[in-house]
């Protein structure tokens, strides 16, 4: 298995050290780059190449969402997940708009840190629990007008989506449906395409302000 080539973006020294030190205790992953800032984050994402860019919300010269943005539209390959240590979700769910694939609280405990990020590279991320429920209040309140309905979508696929908004994992979709975790994941792009998204953060995003998310 390859390992995931990682680019830290945070303009604090010492949470980049944190990071670093982090990331050195697991083989699957490999540090090829640091930024001290946005803009930087994007032009080093055209030299290094990295698999996963872990970006800090709040930094000078672009701050994390004007770099998902700029990123995203150059180096749409490149998975994004947003660090923050605020429980306040405007800026993350703006940056989910543009297209980053999750985040993370720095105050989480490393094993949880590493876990989600193997999750993440895996297709098979679920929210970091501390953060969930003050996210779907959010998203409830998104408006989803111009956006296409779920009525164009198969039942297998509605129920799929449901079980999405519910925080289920690839595997424990697959688990609870009887289908293989492949299966599964051709299910999600199916439901990507039909409904114009591009990742998993708005799939579940859909599901909460359609109603489809299972209690």
């Amino acid at each position: 298995m390859e390992r995931c080539r990682i680019l830290i973006a945070d303009d604090h020294p010492l949470a980049r050290a944190a990071i670093r030190s982090l990331l050195a205790e697991d083989p699957s992953f490999e540090l090829v780059g640091e930024a001290a800032n946005g803009k930087e984050a994007f032009e080093l994402c055209g030299s290094l190449y990295p698999d996963l860019l872990l970006l800090d919300i709040n930094m000078p010269e672009w701050d994390g969402m004007e770099a998902t943005r700029q990123i995203k539209q150059r180096y749409p390959r490149i998975r994004i997940v947003m660090l923050t240590v605020s429980d306040d979700v405007a800026d993350l769910l703006t940056a989910l708009q543009f297209g980053a694939q999750g985040y993370l609280l720095k105050n989480m405990e490393p094993e949880h840190w590493l876990s989600y990020l193997h999750s993440l590279i895996l297709g098979d991320a679920e929210y970091p629990r501390k953060m969930a429920g003050t996210l779907l209040r959010q998203l409830r309140a998104g408006s989803g007008a111009d956006e296409p309905k779920p009525e164009i979508l198969t039942r297998r696929e509605q129920e799929i989506l449901a079980y999405l908004g519910q925080g289920l994992t690839n595997r424990q979709l697959a688990e609870k449906l009887f289908i293989a975790e492949n299966t599964v994941k051709n299910h999600i792009k199916n439901l990507l395409e039909k409904l114009l998204l591009h990742n998993r953060s708005q799939l579940v995003a859909y599901a909460v302000r359609n109603g489809l998310a299972m209690k």
